[in-house]
């Protein structure tokens, strides 16, 4: 086989590829091989007859187009590999010579990915966040408890704080009177002073009794998590539906004992300070492994297709469809309230998606220059643990496909890689 390379583009390689004799008459002989099931040759079992008299019997134009599909991949494969290149999707083939089982050669186009540069990520400074877990902290996981564990009374009142009052709202644009999608609800039971609401709308419940309606305006914060939201004016209609007082029990050794395997509320505070320990610990771990990725990613110098950075743009709109569905909004109705097109919402989030696709590329190039590898004993235990998790049989069977193996053994590698790089900026 010979093989020359061009560059189109940064991103995109031309292959000219010649076939040898070798490669060729691998090919036949594959090709009639599995050919050879399908015809009856006089004094023979099926698939057993000699392939020159299998050749005899076929239809030249099928024994073609087998052969052809072989030789074509062989040919492309070798070259590929012969030529280090890194596809990231299937090649446009034409074929510019043939003469059946003497001559073949082929011209191949296809997106690669370009030349990777990574920083010295060996030489980077970061540090892991601290670990601090004040008596505040245990103090307000205890609020927590001792709230779920309230006993619920209806009260003939007004509503005040620690109360949880049942409503109705709905809100619209102040301006116009549209009604503002994710602004209502029915039958809420919002705890008042939990702060859950945007500022100001708890406030104003303070006082309403069963069976009171109250209107009010309020402003969104800039920052609010919906970006159509940041800034509106919605006015809100309240209903109060009924108010219940909450009776919390007192902080003893009874209520440790009920809330968990305690004897005492000093064994509860341990066991909580250790709890957050843990969070703390996981997140700080979780928030320097993005911190290198990031750094890493950012300072990563490749030609990335477009090809990659379009799916990663398809997967990431994927998601946030499945989150609208979830909250009841429809696509259109959320590009509408973002007031954008789809072509510029998808432009907008093209930046995200480039840098997403790095930090993929980073995990991968830094895996292959530290020679890091999943031995299929490391993957094993992997898996059996993930069973052990999910007894369910459906989720057992989807684990042991080969794509779940696949896509364990690709989190081993990506975990294993994280591991690396930590230990440089440890």
């Amino acid at each position: 086989m010979q093989s020359s390379k061009k560059n189109l583009s940064d991103t995109k390689i031309q292959l000219i590829i010649s076939a040898n004799a070798e490669l060729l008459g691998h090919a036949k002989a594959e090709a009639l091989q599995h050919l050879a099931g399908t015809v009856k040759v006089q004094g023979f079992r099926a698939g057993k007859a000699p392939l020159n008299l299998v050749e005899k019997q076929l239809n030249p134009e099928s024994l073609q187009t087998e052969f052809l599909e072989r030789a074509i991949n062989q040919l492309y494969m070798q070259a590929a590999k012969q030529e280090s290149l890194r596809p990231v999707a299937q090649p446009q083939i034409k074929i510019t010579k043939f003469v059946p089982f003497e001559t073949l050669e082929i011209e191949a186009e296809v997106e690669v990915l370009g030349e990777v540069k990574l920083p010295d990520y060996k030489k980077l400074k970061l540090t892991k966040k601290e670990i601090k877990v004040t008596a505040k902290d245990i103090d307000e996981v205890i609020a927590q408890l001792k709230k779920r564990e309230a006993k619920k009374k209806e009260v003939a009142r007004a509503a005040k704080i620690n109360d949880e009052l049942w409503i109705d709202f709905a809100g619209v644009d102040a301006k116009t009177g549209e009604p503002v999608s994710g602004a209502d609800g029915k039958d809420y039971p919002l705890l008042l002073g939990s702060n859950t609401f945007i500022p100001g709308f708890e406030a104003n419940l303070i006082g309403m009794q069963a069976g009171q309606e109250k209107t009010f305006t309020l402003t969104f914060p800039e920052d609010y998590g919906v970006k159509a939201l940041q800034g509106k004016e919605v006015a809100f209609k309240v209903t109060a539906k009924k108010v219940e007082e909450l009776v919390e029990p007192k902080l003893d050794d009874t209520l440790a004992a009920k809330v968990g395997p305690f004897k005492t509320v000093a064994e509860l505070k341990a066991d909580i300070k250790k709890q957050l320990v843990a969070e703390q610990s996981n997140q700080a771990e979780r928030e320097l492994a993005d911190a290198i990725i990031l750094e890493i990613a950012k300072r990563t110098k490749v030609a990335i297709p477009e090809v990659l950075i379009a799916e990663q743009l398809d997967r990431m709109e994927t998601d946030e469809k499945q989150n609208l569905l979830y909250r009841g909004q429809t696509w259109q109705e959320h590009l509408k309230a973002e007031g954008v097109t789809e072509a510029e919402h998808r432009n907008r989030n093209k930046t995200d998606a480039e840098l997403r696709v790095k930090a993929g590329i980073v995990l991968t190039e830094v895996a292959d220059r530290e020679k890091i590898t999943v031995t299929p004993e490391e993957l094993e235990v992997r898996m059996q643990l993930l069973k052990g998790q999910y007894p369910d049989p459906q989720m057992q069977a989807e684990l042991s496909k080969p794509e779940g193996r696949r896509e364990i053994a690709s989190r081993l590698m990506s975990e294993k890689t994280l591991d690396k790089l930590k230990s440089y900026v440890a």
